[in-house]
This record gives C-alpha cells, structure tokens and sequence, in this order.
C-alpha cells in the first residue's frame, strides 16, 4: 500500500478514499465496487482498516494506528458530543 495513502487517510479518510478513487489508484481488495462504496460513505475507517489487513495483515502498525484513530474518533466523538456532555455537567 501507498505510504501516502495511509498517512493521510488516517486524518482525512474520505477525502482520501475518493481523491484515489479518483485517480484509480484504489487498493486492491476483495469488496464488492458496492461495498467499497457504502463503506467509503459511512464508515470510511473501517474500509480503511479492511484495506490494511487485506494487504499487509493485522500485524502492522498502520493497523494499529488507524484502530487507535477508530476508536478515538467513536468515543470522543465531535462538537455535539462535546456539547452533549458540557451541558449535561451543567445541568447536574
């Protein structure tokens, strides 16, 4: 795999899914053109990481790194979640 694809898709993943779609430099995988699709729209990390451990395995540290990215981006979630919860504090 692209060492700039994982670089920067591991901080713009949508962006970089279809900026290499675009130039036809998708990575190889087994998905289906619909699931690349699908997957690139809603959850674009987890096409991600399907991409890597295609590739290169589980075993990795891009693996990881994207993982770590995945999860933090689920649990800190954005500006309404942060919202969310000062609000809740305020309100106790």
């Amino acid at each position: 795999m692209d060492f700039y694809f994982l670089l920067f898709s591991l901080f713009f993943p949508r962006i970089v899914l279809l900026v290499y779609f675009l130039m036809e430099r998708f990575p190889a995988n087994t998905i289906p053109f619909w699931g690349d699709l699908l997957l690139g729209i809603f959850v674009p990390r987890i096409l991600i990481l399907i991409f890597i451990y295609q590739n290169m395995g589980y075993n990795n540290i891009w693996f990881v790194a994207h993982l770590a990215a995945l999860i933090l981006t689920y649990f800190t979630g954005g500006t309404k979640t942060v919202g969310w919860r000062r609000r809740r504090r305020i309100n106790e």
